[in-house]
């Protein structure tokens, strides 16, 4: 009797139709959440069969997350957040080479990071490291426009910065990297134990600290001049500056995970999001950095790098691992410590 009933069972099972389950996508994105929920939403207008799993985190966060899933991964793609940590990972050997059939209609500065990553990363936006200041603030409080880094330890500044952690933040690690390569490794750091007088806050995020700006809660706060370009057009007494000195920036980039669940998806939505018209759609959500396709049109408010004094930034340098751990150990020491007093 029991092994009719199996039998019948078995033979039921068989006849029911098989539901297929519908295709996926597990994406970590390294921008502004509104930029990663208007990803989200066009790729799934564009692939309505893939369903798109996105979470939003910051660079450095992105890149610990990987690195912790690399037995099992669990992610897709990485888009967005500063190159540093995607070529770090690409040495890490936690993403996997692509050689995606759109690089012939990127930017040259996009595919020095394919280069440089052994193709197992891409450009996808390039953003200016400055500052974005309250003018209402600083005119109610008689404080001066700071236009250089050097300015940035007037006392008179004591409380009113904010900038993120370098250890979460892509924003704050070239922050770092950028002023190594201004003023020299130690001089950088007797640098920031001075800012570190004035700085009120390390957050976590890279953009949070010119929103607290616009919000009236910190007078400046130093971020890619795309970031506080966002909150001046949104209406905020938001004032950009590029440092005078000379100033870094990052090549937003792009990376597919290796043994990821879902390669197929993952290298749909790869050469989806680096077309010019995908590219283009960005301003609408906010986005002022410059796209990477050379056919994508960048918002009008987006900065000119013409005509800021930007270093020769080295990506391959302070994108490896030696060099990240080594500066980031540096700053827990001889910064984050001070600033958790």
């Amino acid at each position: 009797m029991k092994r009719q009933r199996a039998l019948a069972l078995a033979t039921l099972a068989c006849a029911l139709p098989t539901v297929a389950s519908a295709d996926e996508l597990n994406l970590i994105c390294a921008a502004d959440v509104v930029i990663c929920e208007r990803l989200t939403e066009e790729f799934g207008k564009a692939y309505p069969d893939i369903s798109t799993n996105m979470v939003r985190m910051s660079s450095g966060e992105a890149y610990a997350k990987i690195r912790a899933e690399a037995r099992n991964p669990q992610t897709d793609v990485w888009w967005g957040g500063t190159g540093d940590p995607h070529l770090q990972a690409a040495a890490d050997e936690l993403t996997t080479p692509y050689d995606s059939p759109m690089k012939a209609e990127l930017q040259d500065w996009a595919l020095s990071q394919a280069k440089a990553s052994g193709d197992r990363s891409i450009g996808v936006y390039s953003g200016v490291l400055g500052w974005g200041y309250n003018t209402e603030i600083f005119a109610a409080k008689g404080l001066k426009e700071p236009t250089c880094w050097a300015d940035l330890l007037d006392p008179s500044l004591k409380g009113e910065i904010q900038i993120a952690d370098p250890n979460s933040s892509g924003t704050a690690y070239t922050t770092l990297a950028t002023l190594v390569q201004l003023m020299g490794e130690d001089e950088a750091f007797t640098y920031l134990k001075a800012l570190n007088e004035n700085v009120a806050q390390y957050t976590k995020s890279g953009s949070a600290p010119v929103k607290a700006a616009a919000r009236g809660e910190t007078g400046l706060g130093i971020v890619f001049m795309h970031d506080a370009v966002t909150q001046s057009v949104e209406g905020f007494p938001i004032k950009v500056v590029a440092p005078c000195e000379g100033t870094g920036y990052e090549i937003g980039s792009m990376s597919l995970i290796e043994g990821a669940p879902n390669p197929d998806q993952a290298k749909i939505f790869y050469d989806w999001v680096l077309r010019a018209d995908v590219q283009s759609l960005m301003p609408e959500a906010g986005s002022y950095q410059i796209p990477s396709n050379k056919a994508a049109k960048a918002s009008e408010h987006a900065i000119d790098p013409s005509t800021v004094k930007l270093i020769d930034y080295d990506f391959a340098k302070y994108g490896s691992s030696e060099t990240r751990q080594h500066l980031l150990s540096r700053w827990d020491a001889e910064i984050g410590g001070r600033a958790a007093e």
